[in-house]
């Protein structure tokens, strides 16, 4: 049965498997003369085709869903779920962290398209978004800044050197075949370093677990969106790998509100792939790699006097990595040597102006050359150790609309790190941590960081209680250091953490109740600042060009931010009925010295939550509804003499979804977003989707 309402100028092209099953596998192809539509999707369709007809007919066969990792298969309770962010798979009733495992069904079930939508169903995050999909779209973990979150995909560090705080946009980051998501909070810096004060978020990809095997989702819905994602892979006796590609299209819409003035839909565009492939070469040794591509487009509008605009931002980024990995000892001595690249160019084009089109030129560019060892000292005792060294670049330019040649700005710095982390259990149940970091950043010098906790798991692991103390730094970007605005006096940001829990178990675990306090203090925070009329201080002259020449601002560590919460979560098994949900009350408060002292900081809501339901019916319909709030938040943290600042109202959004088998490898689904089409704001004069209608399918063979 095909879906009813498909957008306008699409058709459905099917490929039978020839097999006993008569396998379909589907695609939704966007007739349009542009080479984005028809060549991606043709693409994304070739690949989920050959994967139909090159599967064996046993395949088609009932089957698991893609797993992220052989292991999680014969997982039997949550307590044993692995968790691999911690740089050594460590099961999770011994992490000492506060950590939220998203697996590849709660991935199926939300049926999101992007990564951001999955993260904000988790306690302690919050988000903006500067418009539709494609926009500039920041993630806060327990209100620290957006660009203090280390994202990690296949255990390879994503980051842009040439953005102003270093860090990484989620705008861009499909779901595509991400197979598990770990999202650690607090301080993490002893293991990975630098911008990781708020948390890591780790993505997992789904790993091949049969000699050939595959998997296709296509979907399409309101603003003439669509969504195709298609993998293939297989597995053998020297040989693991995976290929996976996604395309994305919307038509969207004003990244302005309508409220202030925008009509123009901005669109937005991505498409991109993974790869991974694991050799073995003799017993104990092997080499694997890992590869990531993002090709995006996205219409954009400016906050200022003039709402619509025709520019647009174009973004490209790409990973390659690739490990050499011996085990020693029977595998207790693990030993891996890896080099990473990863590249990241932007540019922004607005076709309105006469002379030069082009309004912002980046490229930023990081090289890791890593050392890691995992060593069983003693029975239930390891150490995490390594070395590692870090080069990045970048360049950024902001060409005027003149025929005068521009400046190019240009960075660069290299880091040099040792780490180590020792994980024990001390008494049945009780597994205690402690970790050192040591980095040495070419332009500031030495930085040290300190992590320690405890998990306890008792009663059969029924009661689980964590504690845990971190201390983070953020080194100062290339941006903040070069640029015409920047200070290379900067010191890094830094900050100390702790957080305690209790997750319990009860009704044979079909009740899991969790509560969390966190506390986290930043200093040093690098902030920019404007230079005044008259008084100009020293900083607000060029370096270099004597005391002529000022600047409009500079960078500097003046900013001192506390934050403290609680975070709560449950989730119930009744029958054939689930039911979450998790509620945080978060202050994230201004304790600089002056007029903001107490301020609650920009963006960062007081309360948020999330709940759902899904329903199991007796013929296999899943049927479910999601609902999440977010509490007013001040839009920005600064007051003047005469003004407060603006604040963005709080909004609840509600979603209904839903899944049917059509046959044992195919599933359809649907959902409707922003049931009641709520108008809300998550950064002053950005719109936001309204009502939004979804249908697809997804196969797996």
């Amino acid at each position: 049965m095909l879906p009813r309402g498909l957008p306008r100028g699409c058709v459905v092209v099917c490929s039978v498997a020839p097999d006993p099953y008569s396998r379909v596998v589907c695609a939704v192809v966007r007739q349009r003369s542009g080479d984005y539509d028809m060549r991606t999707f043709e693409l994304l369709f070739t690949l989920a085709s050959v994967a139909a007809l090159s599967a064996p007919a046993s395949a088609a066969a009932p089957m698991a869903p893609d797993v992220a990792t052989p292991a999680d298969a014969e997982l039997t309770n949550d307590n044993a779920i692995v968790v691999t962010a911690l740089r050594a798979p460590t099961r999770l009733d011994q992490v000492a962290s506060s950590v939220t495992v998203i697996d590849n069904a709660a991935i199926d079930r939300a049926q999101a398209p992007m990564v951001s939508d999955l993260l904000i169903r988790t306690p302690g995050i919050t988000f903006t978004r500067n418009g539709g999909y494609g926009t500039s779209t920041t993630i806060r973990i327990r209100g620290a800044e957006s660009d203090q979150t280390v994202v990690v995909i296949d255990g390879v560090k994503l980051a842009d050197p040439s953005s102003t705080g270093g860090g990484y946009n989620f705008s861009n980051l499909l779901t595509g075949d991400a197979g598990r998501i770990e999202i650690l909070r607090g301080p993490q810096s002893v293991l990975w370093g630098s911008h990781a004060i708020g948390g890591v978020v780790n993505i997992v990809t789904v790993a091949p677990t049969r000699p050939l095997e595959g998997s296709v989702s296509v979907e399409a819905g309101s603003r003439d969106t669509e969504n195709v994602r298609a993998a293939l892979g297989g597995t053998s006796e020297r040989v693991d790998w995976r290929i996976a590609g996604n395309g994305f299209h919307t038509d969207g819409i004003s990244a302005i509100s309508p409220r202030f003035g925008g009509t123009e839909r901005d669109s937005a565009h991505n498409y991109g792939g993974t790869g991974q492939a694991d050799v073995r070469l003799t017993e104990g040794v092997s080499v694997d790699f890992r590869g990531y591509y993002s090709r995006s487009k996205v219409g954009i509008d400016s906050a200022g006097t003039v709402p619509d605009s025709p520019e647009y931002s174009r973004n490209r980024e790409w990973l390659g990595y690739v490990g050499l990995n011996a085990d020693l000892f029977g595998g207790a001595f693990h030993n891996r040597l890896s080099f990473s690249n990863t590249d990241t160019a932007r540019l922004n084009i607005n076709p309105s102006r006469t002379i030069n089109t082009l309004t912002f030129d980046a490229r930023g560019r990081a090289r890791r050359y890593e050392y890691q060892g995992s060593v069983d000292v003693a029975q239930g005792w390891g150490v995490v150790f390594g070395a590692e060294r870090e080069e990045q670049r970048m360049r950024t330019a902001s060409p005027p609309n003149t025929p005068a040649a521009y400046v190019t700005t240009r960075g660069s710095a290299d880091i040099n790190s040792f780490y180590a982390k020792l994980n024990g259990t001390v008494v049945e149940g009780l597994t205690l941590s402690a970790g050192a970091r040591r980095d040495h950043h070419s332009s500031f010098g030495n930085s040290t960081v300190f992590g320690a906790g405890g998990a306890w798991s008792l009663f059969d692991g029924k009661t689980v209680l964590r504690a845990s103390y971190g201390e983070g730094f953020k080194a100062p970007t290339l941006y903040q250091l070069f640029s015409d605005f920047g200070n290379r006096a900067l010191e890094p940001e830094r900050a100390h953490g702790w957080d305690a829990g209790i997750e319990q178990h009860l009704l044979d675990n079909h009740l899991i109740l969790s509560v969390t306090y966190f506390d986290r203090t930043t200093k040093s925070l690098i902030t920019f600042n404007g230079c005044p009329t008259a008084n100009r201080p020293p900083l607000c002259f060029l370096p270099g060009t004597g005391t002529t020449t000022t600047r409009s601002g500079y960078y500097a560590n003046v900013q001192f931010s506390g934050s403290h919460g609680l975070e709560l979560a449950a989730t119930a098994n009744v029958g054939d009925l689930s039911l979450d949900g998790n509620y945080t009350w978060m202050s994230a408060e201004d304790k600089s010295p002056g007029v903001n002292f107490g301020n609650q900081l920009a963006r960062r809501p007081r309360n948020t939550w999330n709940a759902s339901a899904t329903y199991e019916w007796p013929f296999k319909l899943s049927t479910g509804v999601a609902l999440r709030h977010s509490g007013k938040a001040f839009d920005t943290a600064r007051t003047s003499a005469t003004t407060l600042p603006f604040v963005n109202a709080a909004y609840t959004l509600v979603d209904l979804r839903a899944e049917l088998p059509v046959t044992s490898a195919i599933t359809a689904f649907g959902r409707v977003e922003n049931l009641f089409d709520e108008y809300y704001e998550t950064a002053r004069r950005y719109g936001q989707l309204g009502r939004s209608y979804y249908v697809g399918f997804r196969g797996r063979f």
